[in-house]
């Protein structure tokens, strides 16, 4: 069982997250297809852009396992991606960045 202590910082991490994606105007409104979401290539990378897979698999499912309690990746990182994925936004992505870094933080201290 996750203490809440322990989800508290993932899940105000996660609401940073969609912030973020938000101010730099990468959030989207309307969802992609049954298809588009059930690519099984990492991060979706043949189907979604890498803000799609961030706001509609990685925000959705950390969300759900956090409601049912089920033990959380410790094993992460998606900072590598996010590098590759935002290199072309010419605004100042940096709190985008960091709150990626911090999630991937998070999530691997959590399994010490």
């Amino acid at each position: 069982m996750i203490k809440t202590k322990d989800i508290e910082p993932i899940t105000a991490l996660l609401d940073t997250l969609a912030g973020e994606l938000k101010s730099l105007n990468l959030w989207q409104t309307s969802q992609p297809s049954i298809v588009e979401l059930s690519s099984s290539a990492p991060f979706c990378c043949d189907t979604l852009t890498f803000e799609q897979w961030l706001q509609f698999i990685f925000i959705p499912k950390i969300t759900t396992m956090i409601n049912q309690q089920q033990t959380l990746p410790t094993n992460i990182s998606i900072t590598p991606m996010a590098e590759e994925a935002f290199k072309h936004l010419s605004v100042n992505a940096k709190p985008l960045f960091d709150v990626i870094q911090k999630i991937d933080k998070t999530l691997t201290e959590q399994g010490k």
